[in-house]
Order: C-alpha cells, then structure tokens, then sequence
C-alpha cells in the first residue's frame, strides 16, 4: 500500500467523522439506518433459533435464506434500474414500506404460536427481496449527500454502522429470546423499523443524473458497462468468495448447542462477534483514508479473512461437540465461548476493511447514472452472498461436522484470491487518484 504524498492526511487512528458534521442529511440518514438495521439483525437471529428450535434442523435455519436466493437476484437486477431512473428518495420510500409487511407478518404468526416453519420462510423471503432494493437504493444516495473527498469516510461509517447493527440485533435477539420470548423480540423490530423511516422521509429530492427509463434495455447498459469494469468485477468477485465460503453463521446455533453451551444468549455473542471486529476496525480506520492502492487492500485484508475462517475451523474440530448436548441446560464453555468470539471478530474486521476500499472503488469510479444500476448488484452480493454461504455453510454441517464448512472456506476464498493475484495485474495498481473501473 502507498500514501499519496499530495493529498492531505488526517492525523491520528480515529474514525473520521466529517461526513456527519458537514452533511446533516447523510447524518439522519446514517443514525436512523442504525435503527432499521438493528431490527432487521435482530429478526433475522430470533428466525434462526426459532426455526432451529421448531425443527432442530441446521438445514432448515439454512432454507431460511436459501429460499429468498432466486427472488433476491430478479430484483437486484431489475431494482437497480429503478433507482437510476426516478427520485432515488420516494423509491426508497416505497420499498421501505413494503418490505415493513415482513416485521409485522413474522410478529403476528408469533403471538398466534405458528409452529409450521413455512409462512416465517414466505416473511423473510419478502423482507430480503424488497430488502435488495432498499440496499441498491441507500447506497447510490450517498455519493449525492457528500462531497466526493469523503467517499473513505463515509464507507468506514457504513461499516461501522453495519457492525453496531451486527453486533447490537444478535446480541439483543439472544437475550430477548431466552427473556422475553419470540413475539416480543418481533415486536421490538416493528418499532425499530418504524424509527428508520425517519432518516428516509427528511431526505431532500435526490433525482439521477441523466436518468434513464426502467426496464430490460436499462438493465442491458449496466451489464454491458459492469463487462468493462474489470476492477469492479474482481472487487465483487472477492466479496462473492468472501461470503459464499467464508459465512458460518448458519451453523452458529448448532454451535451453541453443542460445542459451547448455553443455548440461545450464546448464539447471540457469535453471532455478534463479527461485528464487534466490525466496529473496532471501522473506529480505528482513519489511517485507510491515505491508502491508495484499494485492489492490494481488498486482497491482503480478503486473504486475512481466510486466516481467521480457517482458525474457526480448526477450533472447532478442537473442541468437538458436547457429551452432554441436549441433556437439559448445560454449563458454558467460556474458554470454547471466548476463542470463537475472538476468531470471529478478526474474521469481521478484516471482511469491513476490504468493504471500506470495496464500496469506495464503486462509488468514485462508477458514474452517477450508472450508479443504481451497479449498487444494486453490489447490494445483491451483500444480500444475497450471506444467504448463499448459509447453505454452504449450513447443508455441509448437516452433512458432515460443523468444523468442516470453514476449514474448506478458508481453502476456497484462499484459492480465488490467488487466481487474481495472477491474473489481475491492474486490479493490483488500482490507484485511487484515478479510479477506473
């Protein structure tokens, strides 16, 4: 990595913070999408244990987002196209009310005590559907509430944002659940999600700049501009890798009944792990702002990942399941609790930072009317890849050994960043004072 020697530095390690000062509206934007995305953490933990505990299948927690897969690619292909074609500001409006159906639907079968897993998987499914759209949407908007010297902060503000969400919904999802029960945690999420649109509604217009009609000749644009966009291929490619190979989280609550203990408290401190990395890489970022070469970044810090999901694997193994799993409560394993949490926290830190240098290289090197269009794949990779590494992670488990989906991650996200090592040169000098696609 180099500094540009040109370009003014900001001293210290700490976060910088100028987008929330210069911009008020990307800072009610960036607190109230805290709120929402709590709710939406938090939800999607409590379905986890949920079905886990109706069905005591790692496979079923899987199909929770297995099943919105095919609906969640249509409409990020067809999303994107939306959000460069009207005011950014009412389509997020929209999709942020629609996808409101979902909160309340999981809430009321909940206090009606469903126990028939299949109308939870119909809610989630259409919260991550409308879901990609909201995400397409958030992202294109940024770029327009800030001026273009500030993308690095604001992507280390998103990660931030995204670790307090990760780290906050699980953690409060375990406590709630093995408190209060699963139609109050659901509850809690409606009103969360209700806070969030307060950041939506006190946006200004935010129209694209020479929008374009919706529809498949727009969607063909995008692709044909995303073919020549190498770097941003090989960024999403990485993110791909990342997710599909690297994402355990399916096999968290088997975790916590059998290797840690505990039950549903536990799951919710791995789960939360991560982001707790999240956000400690993400306060300590200010240092990223000076690096330049954003492909060497999202390499080293990609690979790093698969140090740390490699780790997990080997832990696991080590510490085998439980003898006593399912023989009522059993004790807490804190050694086993804490050296998982603490592999899971690298594994977050190091997926934030090559995010950071990830949404960075999108946003400055992708124009302002193409931008809808190529967030809303990106969203579709950070939607849409946690659910594909589900599968991965969760039918393999079943399958086999919960150590065995991250020792083969670590192995595959270790074999896709050594292919473009050697067949991406460019990717490699990508420069940030001149960012090409």
């Amino acid at each position: 990595m180099s500094f540009d020697e040109a370009a003014p530095r900001r001293s210290g390690w700490l976060l910088d913070l100028a987008p929330l000062r210069e911009s008020p509206a990307y800072a009610r934007f960036w607190v109230s999408g805290i709120a929402s995305g709590v709710g939406t953490q938090l939800t999607a933990v409590a379905i986890g244990i949920h079905v886990y505990t109706l069905t005591g299948s790692t496979a079923s927690v899987a199909l929770v987002g297995g099943l919105a897969l095919l609906p969640m690619v249509a409409m990020g292909v067809f999303g994107g196209s939306l959000v460069d074609a009207f005011d950014r500001r009412k389509v997020l409006i929209v999709a942020s009310s629609i996808s409101f159906i979902a909160p309340v639907g999981i809430a009321a079968l909940a206090w009606a005590n469903v126990e028939t897993p299949w109308p939870y998987y119909v809610f989630t499914t259409l919260s991550s559907t409308v879901g990609a759209l909201v995400g397409a949407a958030r992202f294109a908007i940024h770029p327009r509430l800030v001026e273009r010297r500030l993308l690095p902060a604001v992507a280390a503000l998103s990660g931030v944002s995204a670790g307090v969400q990760s780290a906050v919904g699980p953690a409060l999802a375990g406590v709630l659940v093995a408190t209060v029960g699963f139609a109050w945690t659901y509850s809690i999420d409606v009103v969360l999600f209700v806070i969030g649109f307060w950041g939506i509604v006190s946006l200004p217009p935010i129209v694209p700049a020479g929008a374009t009609r919706p529809g498949l000749a727009a969607i063909v644009d995008g692709l044909r501009f995303l073919r020549t966009a190498r770097n941003i291929r090989t960024a999403i490619g990485l993110q791909v890798a990342a997710f599909a190979f690297g994402r355990s989280y399916a096999i968290l609550p088997a975790v916590g009944a059998l290797v840690v203990g505990g039950s549903a408290w536990t799951v919710g401190m791995l789960t939360a792990a991560g982001a707790v990395g999240v956000i400690l890489s993400g306060l300590l970022s200010g240092p990223l702002g000076g690096v330049r070469r954003h492909g060497r970044a999202i390499m080293l810090a990609t690979s790093a990942l698969a140090v740390a999901v490699a780790a997990l694997g080997l832990l696991l193994l080590m510490f085998g399941t439980r003898s006593d799993a399912g023989d009522g409560p059993e004790p807490v394993d804190v050694g086993a609790l804490l050296a998982l949490c603490a592999v899971l926290a690298v594994a977050g830190a190091a997926d934030n930072v090559a995010g950071i240098f990830r949404t960075t290289m999108m946003q400055s090197a992708t124009p302002d009317a193409m931008r809808g269009r190529l967030q809303g794949l990106f969203t579709l990779v950070l939607t849409a890849g946690p659910r594909l590494g589900d599968v991965f992670a969760g039918f393999l488990a079943a399958l086999g050994a919960l150590w065995f989906p991250p020792l083969l991650g670590a192995v595959l996200i270790g074999a896709v960043v050594a292919a473009y090592l050697r067949t991406r040169p460019a990717f490699r000098a990508y420069d940030a004072e001149e960012p090409t696609p």
